[in-house]
């Protein structure tokens, strides 16, 4: 790991030495965080899903504190106790979800942290003046934030960090939900609030833009810091070699099993499009042959997820599935034969009041009912415990309420009850996101068995490695797009990454070559 960027003569605005993170259910973070942020300089901080970005931008903005380690701001000890105490400090951030009050106007958003009520006066309005003149950019301040467009919005949240005096702005993916002329809006409005002394620190999951846009860069992996740079002394290869470590050897087994395409078109979709953030897509998909979507937040894979599956009421295209055309609805695609596991899980997928067996067997209540409407309450049990033995769910009986599981075992669940029906086609979106290295090997093994029992499987993963590991075939999405195709044996995940980050086929394979240059003359 390289040392900490220096910078001569001048002192840090903020200072982490050894942060760390341990959550009362067990779960480490964190694992001895250092990292430095300095006025007039952005700084970008990257890393793959479950890195713990998240959680130190949550122990920056104080919405939790650490469990171990300094934080040095303006050269003396803090330990904030509320995002309040922190905005006042000094300490601004900016979060992905932007949380504004949407039926108040933009300038009742920008002074809302104000406590002489959300009313404003003509101090106020001169002020907000002031601060859009010094970013150049203008809005009026008598809008509804709620009729704004999103990139607004993110803007409206800048000019509302600048209102609190703050010398340090965190800004947590601004630019992740942004249409490109929104981007360079943000990216202009960066650049000029560190000619003016302020310190960004810059979180996003795209290359490009970290490469165009800072002067530092700290990669996070499995809560550590892995790469501390001067942006422009590293390669974007050398940033996605540290953003995706080593591929998880417990997986490497389960590439040995492909070879299970059969010659059966599956699912056949034409010009699906979605103003949910999906343009036009075609692809084909053949029994026993598993298609991963990689690609970065805001891509557009769970849209296009989505609008295969019909949750999308407002996409458009075609879905043929066994040759059959679907029409937009869940109901029809599930009775087709087409099952999803969303991502998320606890809104979508499964019912925490209710038992395994009861959750397990929701899909199939048509052939659980006996006649006269009773259900069939043996067989429902049946299938759950097959379901549990199957997946290794860790449950000593199928009368276990969800709530009672491991996030791991309660994915397991909404992976399991797709197993006693007539699936033909099996979409899984993040179905390891948050769990444990057993549970997903458990449920990337799963994935094998079915492509090899000749279920067609479409796969989305932030961890690329774990869509090599099973695919047959990936396709590559960005800015709602499918932007390369690639044979999965002939890939890997620093390509795959440099791909969903905006370089082309071309320009990845090029720092794929330099990056095995660099190895064999290290070497």
């Amino acid at each position: 790991m390289s040392e900490l960027p220096r910078h001569k003569g001048e002192r840090p605005l903020l200072q982490l030495h050894g942060i760390q993170k341990t959550f009362p259910n067990g779960t480490v973070a964190l694992r001895g965080v250092d990292f430095a942020a300095y006025a007039g300089t952005v700084h970008g901080l990257l890393g793959a899903n479950g890195a713990g970005k998240s959680t130190l931008i949550n122990i920056l903005s104080a919405s939790y504190g650490a469990t171990g380690g300094k934080q040095i701001w303006k050269d003396q000890e803090v330990s904030f106790q509320t995002p309040l105490a922190a905005n006042k400090a000094g300490i601004a951030t900016i979060h992905q979800n932007i949380p504004l009050v949407p039926t108040l106007s933009v300038l009742e958003n920008v002074f809302l942290w104000k406590e002489t009520g959300w009313r404003r006066d003509s101090g106020d309005r001169t002020r907000f003046a002031e601060i859009c003149d010094e970013i150049g950019y203008h809005i009026e301040p008598d809008d509804l934030v709620g009729d704004l467009s999103i990139g607004a919005r993110q803007m409206v949240c800048i000019l509302q960090a600048l209102s609190l005096g703050a010398d340090l702005i965190v800004m947590d993916e601004p630019t992740a939900s942004l249409a490109k002329e929104e981007r360079e809006i943000v990216y202009s409005t960066v650049r000029r609030l560190a000619e003016r002394g302020k310190g960004i620190i810059f979180v996003s999951h795209f290359l490009d833009e970290i490469v165009a846009l800072t002067d530092e860069v700290t990669v996070l992996r499995d809560g550590k810091a892995v790469m501390y740079a001067v942006t422009a002394e590293v390669e974007e290869s050398d940033i996605a070699n540290a953003i995706a470590g080593k591929t998880v050897g417990t997986l490497e087994h389960l590439r040995e099993s492909r070879g299970t395409i059969r010659e059966d078109v599956v699912l056949d979709c034409t010009d699906l499009a979605s103003p949910e953030g999906l343009r036009s897509t075609s692809l084909q998909l053949r029994s026993g042959e598993v298609l991963g979507i990689a690609g970065l937040l805001g891509s557009g894979r769970s849209e296009l997820v989505h609008a295969i599956y019909g949750s999308d009421k407002h996409a458009t295209g075609k879905v043929v599935l066994n040759g059959k055309i679907m029409s937009r609805s869940p109901a029809k695609s599930v009775e087709a034969g087409m099952a999803l596991v969303p991502e998320d899980r606890d809104q979508q997928a499964i019912i925490p009041v209710f038992e395994i067996w009861r959750n397990n067997s929701l899909p199939y209540l048509d052939k659980t009912t006996k006649p006269g409407g009773r259900l069939d309450r043996d067989k429902e049990m049946d299938w759950a415990e097959e379901a549990i033995k199957t997946l290794n769910i860790k449950a000593d009986n199928p009368e276990i309420f969800v709530t009672e599981l491991s996030g791991g075992n309660a994915q397991k669940v909404t992976v399991a009850r797709w197993l006693f029906g007539d699936a033909k086609l099996l979409i899984l979106d993040e179905p390891t996101a948050g769990i444990d290295v057993g549970a997903k090997a458990d449920i990337l093994a799963l994935v094998r068995k079915l492509a090899a029992d000749g279920v067609a499987i479409v796969i989305i993963s932030s961890e690329f490695d774990e869509i090599l590991a099973v695919a047959d075939r990936v396709l590559v999405m960005r800015d709602g797009a499918v932007v390369a195709e690639r044979p999965a044996a002939e890939t890997d995940d620093q390509e795959l990454i440099l791909l969903a980050s905006g370089l082309s086929q071309t320009e990845a394979a090029q720092a794929g070559a330099n990056m095995e240059e660099k190895g064999t003359n290290h070497a």
